[in-house]
């Protein structure tokens, strides 16, 4: 089977020092994505290099996505990439400067009350599906935090969870209470039947 060639687009200088400045410091593939995109939608805006924009380019910008009807968290996503270019990258502080981060209200998840959590967990029709519930809720865990726990993972002398490359590629340890140290334990007994 013959494969064709991929025909790759040259890529610009510019957006190359970029890929360099985020890649040495050690920015996730996700971020990194986001900035060339947000820096992408200046570019197109413009219709020029995004590295000739003058501050009143800038606001514009702005104003042009705040009437688009962008939220506000993504507006801050957009300057933090466009700060980071305009300072790391190409060395124009005074333009970053001039970047407006909006606020807002944030508000703070919903907390189940004791019975909510009662009938949530005694919904589930396995031990294995009660045992992930229980710790993503009683452990504070996301789903593929609790998809990628081990055994090993269980420090039952210290009663904590050790949570390996959680949110942002980071370790943690979350604490494991004595009631779901045991619904673990049953889980394990019944695993390996």
């Amino acid at each position: 089977m013959t494969t064709l060639p991929v025909c790759a687009k040259p890529v610009s200088p510019l957006r190359q020092r970029l890929i360099d400045d985020m890649t040495m410091r050690r920015f996730s593939r996700a971020t990194q994505r986001n900035y060339l995109r947000d820096i992408g939608r200046l570019a197109s805006f413009l219709g020029r290099a995004p590295d000739t924009a003058s501050v009143e380019d800038l606001r514009r910008f702005q104003v042009a996505l705040q009437e688009a009807g962008v939220g506000v968290p993504t507006m801050n996503a957009v300057v933090s990439a466009l700060r980071f270019f305009f300072v790391h990258t190409i060395d124009r502080p005074d333009l970053a400067r001039k970047l407006v981060r909006l606020r807002y209200p944030r508000s703070l998840p919903d907390v189940l009350s004791p019975e909510e959590v009662r009938r949530l967990l005694g919904a589930t029709v396995c031990l294995k599906h009660l045992a992930a519930l229980s710790v993503a809720y009683g452990a504070g865990l996301r789903v593929a935090e609790v998809s990628s726990l081990k055994v090993a993972d269980i420090d039952s002398i210290r009663m904590l969870l050790r949570v390996e490359h959680g949110k942002g590629g980071r370790d943690r340890n979350a604490m494991l209470s004595a009631d779901l140290l045991i619904l673990l334990r049953q889980w394990w007994v019944e695993g390996r039947a």
